[in-house]
């Protein structure tokens, strides 16, 4: 097999799951050479709508959402409609030489289905079974629905973030979903490593409401060790001082300081020495003890420097920093084009993969799939005729077109 083929190649993936944590721990998969088969309903995946922006697809046609496209690459596309028996034996002939099964469906919708673990199992033993939930099927939460800001709420994920001017305010990006999806991809990699030495596949669940449990670091800890609660900050760091955002005189800029090494370094090069030989300043638990001073100075002091200089001044001395970019700054910037972080194919772009590998490097071969576009393909290599393909399509088990369009 060839390098250039992806650390994953020849492992494939039926993917029933919808909205963002399933399908971006799928696209991480399929940008690492797993073949993806994403099944969607006779609706259809629900991102398709959440826009705008959508695609224009000329004439007057609109595409799918910029929030769809930018999770489903590398994926071939098919739309069943699983209520039908026709359509779940569809599945089960697609498990016969597949290794991963992702889906997302409210609890007991697969076992109402006859697709349950137990069933799977016994019948595709080798297969690794994936599922993301909102809170697991334990506990008086077990079973119900969960979105991203719903479930950073209930993890308190809002009581970190905000200053006291705002209050408590959600994170500005889908965290839990995004590192419910990265998890998801660790445990499947982790369930394909095992059998390598059993033989058996496992079955795979990662809950919304686990995943913003483990990203509360470091509030969780500090709770843990002497029952301190966060404080609404801003941008500051709870444990760590000067690590705020400052403004200057063009760019606002994060100083991010680590140790007392680096503040030294850092004090000298803002042009006040003398603050690193500050009682108040000596050490970490000095600075943090008498943050609202050290806070004064450094605004007086940046407020007088230009941001951006600043900044890689700091950085070439070995202190961590960082200029408040906007999204288009970021994307334009030569780190990034640097870094290869952006993908661009036949009129799609999204961002690469942050993973990289010497030998087996991520690529993108199939763009974003439009609604079944690959329903007679998959079905074919799957070893059905086209006389049983239209039988199919006809029944309505196999669906070319979302329902209401």
């Amino acid at each position: 097999m060839s390098e250039n083929a992806g650390a994953l190649a020849g492992v494939k993936v039926v993917d029933l799951s919808r909205v963002l944590a399933g399908p971006y721990a799928t696209q991480i998969l399929g940008d690492h050479g797993a073949e993806i088969i994403k099944v969607e309903p006779p609706l259809g995946d629900e991102t398709r709508a959440w826009g705008p922006p959508f695609r224009d697809d000329g004439a007057g046609k609109r595409g799918p959402s910029a929030y769809y496209t930018n999770i489903n690459r590398n994926k071939r596309g098919m739309a069943l409609d699983l209520t039908k028996p026709d359509a779940r034996e569809i599945v089960f002939t697609l498990l016969k030489d597949a290794d991963v099964l992702v889906e997302n469906f409210k609890i007991g919708t697969m076992e109402r289905w006859g697709m349950g673990f137990d069933v799977l199992s016994a019948r595709f033993p080798r297969l690794i079974h994936a599922r993301v939930s909102g809170f697991g099927a334990e506990g008086p939460l077990g079973g119900m629905p969960g979105y991203d800001a719903c479930v950073q709420t209930t993890v308190s994920l809002p009581n970190c973030n905000g200053s006291v001017e705002s209050g408590p305010v959600k994170l500005g990006i889908p965290m839990v979903d995004m590192t419910t999806g990265l998890n998801l991809v660790i445990g499947i990699l982790m369930a394909l490593n095992a059998r390598h030495a059993s033989g058996k596949g496992q079955f795979v669940e990662v809950a919304l409401y686990d995943a913003g449990l483990s990203i509360l670091h470091p509030h969780s800890g500090n709770y843990l060790m002497d029952g301190r609660l966060p404080k609404l900050l801003g941008n500051a760091h709870p444990n760590l001082t000067p690590y705020d955002l400052y403004p200057t005189a063009t760019r606002p800029i994060l100083l991010g300081v680590g140790n007392d090494a680096q503040f030294k370094k850092a004090m000298a090069l803002l042009g006040i020495p003398h603050a690193a030989d500050d009682p108040r300043f000596k050490t970490m638990a000095d600075r943090n003890a008498n943050r609202p001073a050290l806070t004064k100075l450094l605004t007086e002091t940046f407020a007088k420097l230009d941001g951006v200089a600043v900044t890689m001044a700091l950085l070439k001395a070995g202190v961590p920093a960082g200029t408040l970019n906007t999204i288009a700054e970021v994307l334009d910037d030569p780190q990034t084009q640097a870094r290869e972080m952006l993908v661009t194919r036949n009129g799609y772009r999204g961002i690469a993969s942050p993973v990289k590998l010497s030998r087996n490097k991520a690529s993108t071969r199939h763009t974003p799939p439009d609604f079944g576009s690959a329903n007679r393909a998959v079905l074919k290599e799957a070893g059905y005729d086209d006389a049983a393909i239209d039988r199919l399509i006809a029944s309505g088990a196999v669906v070319e077109r979302p329902q209401g369009t």
